[in-house]
């Protein structure tokens, strides 16, 4: 992935059409790549995480472009990629596995993004009668910590204040990050070696998130 990010980096600094015309067919091959690792990412993840079989590449990848259009940003052209594998493709709602590619950083992240109202209500539901296990998934992963950026400064309306998961309930997105080691982006066969053992050992936790996202879009029908 080093010629990926490289790329980002100068398109960081260049992000115009004419430069990006300019270097399409650059992107192009970083694209090829990045589209193979996505392949054998999603095969790799469905061997422990049966959901995601089936998933295509363009299930779990996204668009270099952005969409400008209600964005005081008119940047052509995002800086960074990814991969999320996860039920039904990156737009379903579930939680999965997301691998991200940006030259000022790169990281893996286990578990729901921005849940809708109702999906984030069922989590906090799980998290009430089930908050052990999902302490024990998190302490059991590879070094993933809480993503705790994103959270409530009071207990939820409707959910018990001074709760021993408190500090679970008031999370407004519920996932687990770690750090890619540069090292890694060298070698993408060793890269990809690395991430799917990482991603395997949050599997207990993503399990837990997709059965209470399950019990919200039941409810919904």
């Amino acid at each position: 992935m080093v010629e990926y990010l490289n790329f980002l980096a100068e398109l960081s600094q260049n992000n115009n059409r004419e430069w990006f015309a300019a270097h399409k067919e650059q992107y192009k091959a970083c694209d090829r790549k990045l589209k193979e690792f996505a392949a054998k990412l999603i095969n790799g993840i469905a061997a422990f995480d049966p959901s995601v079989a089936g998933l295509t590449v363009a299930d779990c990848t996204y668009r270099i472009y952005r969409d400008v259009r209600f964005s005081l940003d008119k940047s052509p052209y995002k800086t960074w990629t990814g991969v999320y594998v996860a039920p039904h493709g990156k737009k379903a709602g579930y939680a999965g596995y997301y691998v991200h590619f940006e030259p000022s950083g790169c990281f893996l992240h286990a578990g729901s993004h921005c849940p809708e109202p109702v999906v984030l209500k069922s989590i906090r539901e799980e998290i009430l009668d089930n908050g052990d296990n999902m302490l024990a998934a998190i302490e059991a992963s590879n070094g993933f910590r809480l993503y705790r950026e994103n959270c409530l400064k009071r207990t939820p309306k409707d959910f018990p204040t001074g709760h021993k998961y408190d500090e679970l309930l008031r999370l407004k997105d519920f996932g687990i990050e770690k750090p890619l080691d540069p090292a890694l982006l060298a070698d993408d066969n060793a890269l990809l070696e690395s991430v799917l053992c990482d991603l395997k050992s949050t599997y207990p936790l993503v399990e837990i998130l997709n059965r209470a996202i399950n019990y919200a879009y039941e409810e919904m029908i």
